[in-house]
């Protein structure tokens, strides 16, 4: 089978050409070569393709960025992802689109289940919320839409990667302790991926993070434990817990947007390993 994912080129499309299991034809794009706010290019593009599933990676991420451009964020994450959708059902594709925990407020207290009431608290959210509802119409409820969280990997731009060029250039760092989700390896999340186009699975809304949860600060002390102890960092570096109110961001974070994903795991037969013992396995593949 044919797989094309849109937005190649980022953490979590390089992640899904690096694990695409042997029987998958792996294709794909991303700017400036193919942009999804072309809809007319889309179209040509998967028709020449012919895909059985298109992956939609792409997305405007920058999440304090947003708060001052709203339309940008919108076109991209709403009316480019009902381009891709579109032009996959024109090409007999099904579809996968990748959203996010930011469509929740925080305000449960506990994992959010797929069925919960989104609330987003920023543009961001809002915009995937909105381009969940617009592909999940244009594909006629055909869609898996799978919400994530936190993603980081060696590829692009990540906290995990921002903490460790911080780690080496400052002796403290302040991280804030009262915000909570679960640190996610892009690699799982293509693992899952490439899980959910085997089985003929219905389409819906689906959650998948790596086990457990984490506060920023307790993901960063847990970057800095391990850094030392495999060698990737020979510094020490002080790592001091802040409330929220001491960093502000234009965008207002869930304080609570850990996802449950037991439906996932019940679905798919796949196993939820912890987050600090897939931060090993990324850092260990960073240092090798």
């Amino acid at each position: 089978m044919k797989v094309f994912v849109v937005g190649s080129r980022g953490q979590l499309g390089q992640s899904l050409a690096e694990t695409a299991p042997a029987t998958v034809d792996f294709a794909g794009a991303d700017l400036p070569e193919l942009d999804i706010l072309d809809a007319a290019a889309l179209e040509a593009r998967l028709a020449d393709e012919r895909p059985g599933f298109v992956v939609n990676a792409a997305a405007y991420t920058a999440v304090d960025k947003a708060e001052d451009e709203p339309e940008i964020a919108r076109r991209v994450n709403v009316d480019g992802a009902r381009n891709v959708a579109e032009a996959a059902c024109n090409a007999g594709a099904r579809v996968i689109y990748i959203s996010t925990d930011f469509v929740f407020d925080g305000s449960k207290g506990m994992p959010y289940e797929p069925d919960d009431s989104p609330a987003p608290l920023t543009v961001y959210g809002a915009t995937k919320l909105d381009g969940e509802v617009a592909v999940r119409e244009a594909t006629d409820g055909d869609a898996i839409v799978i919400r994530t969280a936190w993603l980081y990997s060696r590829f692009g731009h990540n906290f995990v990667k921002t903490m460790l060029r911080l780690m080496e250039e400052r002796d403290e760092l302040s991280v804030v302790a009262d915000q909570h989700g679960t640190p996610t390896w892009a690699r799982s999340l293509a693992e899952v991926i490439w899980a959910a186009i085997g089985p003929d699975l219905p389409g819906g809304v689906y959650h998948w993070t790596d086990g457990g949860e984490a506060s920023w600060y307790d993901f960063a002390a847990a970057i800095y434990q391990e850094a030392r102890r495999s060698g990737l960092l020979d510094r020490d570096v002080a790592i001091r817990a802040i409330p929220t109110e001491e960093y502000p961001t234009p965008a207002r974070r869930p304080a609570y947007s850990v996802l449950d994903c037991s439906a996932t795991v019940a679905a798919l037969g796949v196993e939820q390993r912890p987050w600090a013992e897939r931060l090993q396995q990324m850092l260990a593949e960073m240092r090798d």
